[in-house]
């Protein structure tokens, strides 16, 4: 594969009931039931409204057996009503109803963090090698029948490693990090390929967008070393509603799949579920439309690390680039936008841009360039993303350090489209860490300012810019404890003014304090109607019942002395 071009990556196809996952197969799109899963009525009329929206596979929560039982009925009332695509059982704590599972199912989710492992505590363990060993002896003890199970009804698995739920034996060798994670989910692997079963795939996801494309990566690499081409599926988990959850997930999942990596993608929305599906539609749509695009060449820069790009060297002019955080411009007028919230921090009647296309030579463009200017970069290739990196990196390795600031037009594009395909393109070259700058333009938006708020959340959502408060919400469940969107509506109406605090809203336990460790509060379900509060990782209120639990946050971010009063 050239390093520019846009190519998926070769992976094994894999049966899922009648909608078969990798290898030359579609990028499949996929949501999650927010019912609870013994509701029947409630689970059908649910999958119903997520089929009909274009989901290829609908995954339900299973607690416990009597859940397990319960898809396989919800199974049969849609196959009976003419719905036949692949459910899918998700499983955390509860090997036996992985195995009622794998009875009723299409395909198993496990999550390698805590189908054998105890629950996460956060408590460093210490470990000989020859008592590891007998670690991951009981992790073979515990899946090897389920596998059989699987095998004998022709289920297939998806190990799911969450960063918000690694194992305390994982965190003790590896800590909180990307090699954790990736580890977490090789050792499932290997014992998967021990005993020759094949149809499984893997996601490993975070709400950082940094840590989710970086371990995705890395997994991609560990994989590769062993011989191993499992299909991969992504997702952002708890990036929230509205454009904020768009943004965010497009920045990470649109990160990747730009990069050819991906067979099957879940947008997690605080929203219904059904919400989810037109979103993974653009983006899958947007990005594999550049299949067979024209050539593009180059490599790239010398000393570059893909796996953990650092920033591109700059020299500072007018504020952009050096040690600066990367700037918002804007093609409008000034006072189209001047009662805008957020203002942009550069317009570009500027004098200080020299404009460039990336399909010219780096070599007639640095003749252009002087130590007073900046370059604005466009491209009008259908791989946009691509065509901008390789003219970066040759930029680079000619010796340029002038900042460089991207700019994207979405003619054609309402605002959802907008949200993700900005957020896929400056994701990507934000990821890559070669930019200091966006300039998006998009006539159609609703509202002129609407591109600069876009703009600053996408910076947000690759964590290079914070200027806005930060939600880390998950979307509902069957394991949601309480009404979640009700409530991150509430908590957002009424802290939405503390820039740059980080609020966890978590439906329930199994990703919540793992998942807001970076939070600076977390609000979670802990029984039907009642929420524990978190300071940082520590829990703080327990069982507070749901009505009085936005008072009670509210008390306790003014007592951390981080509370100011709205303007």
């Amino acid at each position: 594969m050239n390093t520019f071009d846009y190519q998926r990556r070769s992976s094994s196809s894999i049966k899922i009931g009648n909608v078969p996952l990798g290898g030359n197969n579609p990028i499949r799109v996929q949501s999650m039931t927010s019912t609870s899963t013994n509701d029947i009525d409630g689970s059908v009329a649910q999958c119903r409204r997520i089929f009909d929206a274009g989901a290829d596979y609908v995954r339900l929560t299973a607690q416990g057996v009597r859940e397990a039982v319960s898809i396989g009925e919800i199974r049969r009332r849609l196959h009976a009503e003419g719905y036949t695509n692949p459910l899918v059982a998700d499983i955390h704590f509860n090997p036996k109803a992985a195995l009622e599972a794998a009875r009723q199912t299409d395909k198993v989710r496990i999550n390698p963090g805590n189908f054998v492992d105890a629950a996460r505590t956060f408590r460093k363990l210490e470990y000989t090698d020859e008592e590891y060993a007998a670690e991951i002896e009981k992790i073979r003890e515990a899946v090897v029948p389920f596998l059989d199970i699987c095998r004998q009804h022709a289920t297939a698995v998806r190990l799911g490693v969450n960063h918000g739920s690694l194992s305390d034996r994982i965190m003790s060798r590896y800590g909180d990090t990307p090699e954790g994670m990736v580890e977490s989910a090789m050792e499932f692997l290997r014992i998967f390929r021990e005993v020759d079963f094949n149809d499984v795939a893997i996601s490993i996801k975070a709400s950082n967008t940094v840590i989710m494309v970086e371990t995705v990566r890395r997994l991609v690499k560990a994989m590769e070393a062993e011989g191993m081409n499992y299909p991969l599926h992504l997702g952002v988990t708890e990036a929230g509603d509205g454009e904020d959850g768009r943004i965010k997930s497009a920045v990470g999942i649109g990160t990747l799949l730009a990069e050819g990596i991906g067979d099957t993608i879940r947008v997690s929305l605080s929203e219904e579920p059904e919400a989810e599906i037109p979103v993974a539609c653009k983006l899958v749509d947007y990005i594999t439309s550049r299949e067979g695009h024209p050539h593009i060449s180059g490599t790239f820069s010398k000393g570059y690390n893909y796996l953990m790009p650092e920033r591109r060297a700059t020299d500072e002019i007018c504020g952009i680039g050096g040690e600066n955080v990367p700037v918002v411009v804007t093609a409008l007028d000034a006072s189209r936008i001047s009662k805008a919230e957020q203002q942009p921090d550069f317009f570009l009647d500027n004098a200080i841009w020299v404009k460039a296309d990336a399909s010219e030579s780096p070599e007639s463009v640095i003749g252009r360039l002087t130590a007073s200017k900046v370059l604005l970069l466009t491209s009008r290739h259908i791989n946009p993303t691509g065509e901008i990196q390789a003219f970066i990196h040759k930029l680079t390795d000619l010796g340029c350090r002038v900042p460089i600031v991207a700019h994207m037009s979405y003619v054609d594009s309402d605002e959802e489209d907008v949200q993700v395909k900005a957020g896929a393109d400056f994701g990507t070259l934000l990821m890559a860490r070669l930019i200091d700058g966006i300039l998006l333009e998009a006539p159609n938006l609703k509202s002129p300012e609407n591109a600069v708020r876009y703009s600053f959340g996408i910076l947000q959502a690759v964590r290079q810019r914070i200027t806005k408060t930060e939600y880390i919400s998950c979307p509902s469940c069957g394991r949601t404890l309480y009404d979640l969107q009700q409530a991150v509506a509430q908590i957002k109406a009424a802290t939405s003014h503390l820039k740059g605090l980080k609020i966890g809203i978590m439906g329930c336990i199994v990703n919540g304090p793992g998942e807001m460790a970076d939070a600076d509060y977390g609000y979670v379900g802990a029984a039907v109607g009642k929420v524990s509060l978190y300071k940082g990782k520590v829990c703080v209120e327990r069982n507070i019942p749901q009505e009085e639990a936005l008072p009670r946050l509210i008390a306790l971010i003014k007592q951390g002395g981080d509370w100011v009063d709205p303007e």
